[in-house]
């Protein structure tokens, strides 16, 4: 897994949000950016996570954040997520893994004993130039705020 670090500059991506629009990272410069990447929509640690977010997305939004989501679900079950929580930012459709890779969040993982190829849960603090600020690989799916709010 090639993830990219603080001070690495993000290549511009594109995707497809969970209503079908066009996503690029170019629609964000001058704006700081979190991307939070999850495994699975609607699943009990990203939910807990992106509830999480949507909870405190006044206070992340005052400090000048937009939040992008990333997994490889489908738009549906993207939009059927989004609409279940009414989360108030976009969820990226990355089904063929353009942007997952390009941050570089696919690879080896354990669960319950056994090893496959998965997303990892991480989140990317990015700066109005396209720069990684910061790169939280643990995240706290109940208190991820705090844990960008502590920079």
């Amino acid at each position: 897994m090639n993830t990219l670090k603080v001070g690495d500059t993000v290549p511009d991506f594109s995707s497809i949000d969970e209503q079908g629009n066009a996503v690029s990272l170019s629609d964000y410069k001058g704006k700081k950016l979190i991307v939070f990447f999850y495994p699975k929509a609607s699943t009990p640690g990203c939910t807990a996570e992106a509830c999480n977010l949507r909870d405190n997305f006044e206070v992340l939004k005052e400090k000048g954040f937009e939040l992008l989501g990333v997994s490889a679900d489908s738009a549906k079950r993207q939009s059927n997520f989004k609409d279940k929580y009414e989360f108030p930012f976009p969820l990226l459709a990355d089904e063929d893994k353009t942007v997952i890779n390009s941050f570089g969040v696919w690879g080896p993982k354990k669960f319950m004993g056994r090893e496959f190829d998965g997303i990892h849960r991480m989140t990317f603090i990015i700066d109005e130039n396209g720069v990684i600020e910061r790169v939280i690989e643990k995240v706290k799916t109940k208190d991820h705020a705090a844990q960008i709010l502590e920079a």
